[in-house]
Order: C-alpha cells, then structure tokens, then sequence
C-alpha cells in the first residue's frame, strides 16, 4: 500500500489498484494478447482472464516512495517483441503516473509465451 499526503488530508492506493491500472494499460497495446501466469503446480504458462489480469503483475514498493512494475504477458504471434515491450513501457509509465500519481522507477515486461 502507498500514501499519498497533501494539505488537505492521506490517500492510500494498495496494491490492487496498481495491479489492475497495470493490467488495463498493458492490454490496451497492440499485440498483446494477455497477461500470463506461470503454475507452480505443472509450470506451464496460462493465459489469464480480465478478472484474474493483477497475478501477472507484481508491484514492487521502494523506499524513495516509487514503484517498480513486473509484468507477465502472452503476445500474438508475428508481432515484433522489442516495439511491443516498448509501448507497454511507455503506455504502462504514463497510465500509471496518470491516474495515482506515484514515480514508476522502472517498468519490467517478461514474455512468457506467444499464441498461434
């Protein structure tokens, strides 16, 4: 959970709302077909649905007050992966920043899997 204080009073924004703020901004890209979830069970990569999006997403809280921003996702396949990570990077910061207001230090994308 983060806090946010100003001249008129606290405001607390927990992990889930950066989770799903997360999960929204990178699914809105191009080529991005989901947010993915690896099993402990049988390792294999799932693809996640709209509800269940914030487990690929892990949020990392630093001492300065910013984040750190860990994402999991399935891309269609033939789309370029570099310029796809790229504009989850960007459009993830800016979504972020945007609507809480906390300093994203870095934003992570891991591919897990691409779709046929």
């Amino acid at each position: 959970m983060m806090k946010f204080e100003s001249e008129r009073g606290d405001v607390s924004v927990s992990g889930a709302v950066f989770s799903n703020i997360t999960g929204m901004a990178a699914m809105n890209c191009f080529g991005v077909k989901g947010m993915a979830y690896r099993s402990m069970t049988d390792g294999l990569v799932h693809l996640l649905r709209r509800e269940a999006m914030n487990k690929g997403v892990k949020i990392t809280y630093l001492d300065d007050g910013a984040i750190k921003i860990e994402l999991h996702i399935v891309v269609e396949n033939g789309v370029n992966i570099p310029a796809v990570c790229r504009s989850i990077m960007n459009e993830v910061q800016y979504v972020v920043t945007k609507n809480t207001g906390a300093e994203v230090r870095s934003v992570d994308v891991c591919v897990d899997s691409v779709t046929l």
